[in-house]
């Protein structure tokens, strides 16, 4: 959430960010509930020491054999009157952290202007192949080598899920397998972390309340199942006060994610490009706030590597404030060349969440005398589904069998895959 000394001390200049985003935010009714509950709070601990100031007359009194009965009186009266006060105190200090929590973070100023379709492409890497014949998409491939199969997952589980067989399945392993190997180069600790968790970790991340319709929850135990392993990694050291010197804190989370894609129906439908399950290695990021920039080209760099790696073509573009998460200050995106949709999709994100996060999270630094929060950063290593939908489609050849890259060969992956 964003630092409420801030909000009150810039007003305008928190405005006019939140603005450029293309929504609105009470910023007048935050701050007037917030100055209702502090204008409160001091009555509260007057109350407090007026009635302790007459506790201790009381105590005075019956040592002394003194009448104590109208002190009494008007202690019991002040212990009432400091009930109201703190019950009224709790619900303005609620509604305040309601109206906090719904606001976004700031965007940096060299994020783009505009909305979903004003993303600013910075470059591209890479030639589209040219196919001398008709272009098969991924589900086609999958289907005739008999490595996807998207009607026995609907028997099984519904729409929008995928058994993937055989050597798909080597080829999962070897994208996992090369992520790591280049997420461990970089400095990223490897974790298999939880998949559930709690609601104060979707809500310490900024997934709550924002974008709860997509999260799977399981009512009976309060858990909710993770759409990205961001949120148990950034989870790790909430509550903590870290040492300086322990900065930066990287970690890789590899897991398996889940998704309801709500508001997404008819949206990319066929194939494995959007389902429900699908799994992810994931980099997480705690670092200094003034190391915070450099770490976000850090991550954007590693996942570059990656995809230049399994050799295909794609591009990096700048997301603009109107299409940034909640938590976001500044996005980047890696989008791979798509064959049969013939366009660029996304494939990697990554986001500068700057102090968002971790003020919620209450994931501090201890410099010198005084404590601060830390920034944290995101940022996807290998989406395995959509990863794999690049590579069938870009290294496909004409008599329906697909060449894997080497990078994938030489950690497990098959040569080819050819047609049943």
């Amino acid at each position: 959430m964003l630092d409420l000394k801030l909000i009150r001390a810039e007003r305008d200049r928190v405005g006019a960010n939140i603005a450029r985003r293309g929504g609105g935010a009470d910023l007048d009714g935050l701050l007037g509930v917030d100055e209702q509950a502090r204008a409160l709070r001091v009555r509260v601990e007057e109350t407090r020491a007026e009635r302790a100031r007459l506790s201790k007359g009381v105590g005075e009194a019956r040592r002394s054999g003194a009448d104590s009965s109208d002190l009494e009186a008007a202690a019991r009266g002040l212990g009432e009157e400091l009930s109201r006060q703190e019950e009224e105190l709790r619900r303005l200090e609620g509604e305040r952290d309601v109206l906090l929590a719904g606001l976004p973070n700031l965007a940096e100023d060299a994020a783009p202007d505009g909305g979903e379709d004003d993303a600013v492409e910075l470059r591209r890497v890479g030639d589209p192949p040219a196919f001398g014949f008709p272009v098969r998409d991924h589900l086609d491939i999958g289907v005739a080598a008999g490595i996807i199969d998207m009607e026995a997952a609907a028997r099984v589980s519904g729409a929008r899920f995928a058994y993937l067989l055989g050597p798909l399945v080597r080829v999962q392993m070897a994208l996992v397998a090369l992520a790591l190997d280049h997420v461990e180069a970089a400095g990223f600790t490897p974790v298999i972390p939880p998949v559930l968790v709690r609601e104060e970790a979707m809500y310490g991340t900024g997934f709550f309340p924002t974008d709860r319709a997509s999260i799977y929850e399981t009512a009976e135990d309060d858990l909710y199942l993770v759409g990205t392993s961001e949120v148990p990694l950034a989870g790790l050291h909430g509550d903590q006060i870290l040492r300086e010197d322990e900065l930066p804190l990287r970690y890789g989370g590899v897991s398996t994610c889940f998704r309801r894609e709500a508001g997404a129906a008819g949206r990319d439908t066929r194939g494995i490009f959007r389902v429900h399950q699908f799994d992810k290695v994931e980099m997480f990021s705690f670092v200094l706030p003034e190391d915070s920039a450099a770490e976000h080209q850090r991550i954007l760099a590693v996942q570059e590597e990656i995809i230049r790696a399994i050799e295909v073509p794609y591009r990096v573009i700048d997301i603009a404030v109107g299409d940034l998460g909640a938590p976001a200050a500044r996005k980047f995106d890696c989008e791979a060349w798509m064959p049969a949709q013939g366009a660029y999709r996304e494939v990697t994100s990554c986001s500068n969440c700057t102090d968002y996060q971790a003020r919620r999270l209450r994931t501090r630094v201890k410099r010198g005398s005084a404590t601060e929060t830390v920034h944290t950063l995101n940022g996807t290593a290998v989406a395995v589904g959509r990863t794999i939908i690049a590579i069938l489609e870009n290294h496909q050849r004409e008599d329906g069998s697909v060449a894997l890259p080497a990078a994938l060969v030489a950690r497990g992956a098959p040569a080819e895959i050819r047609p049943r």
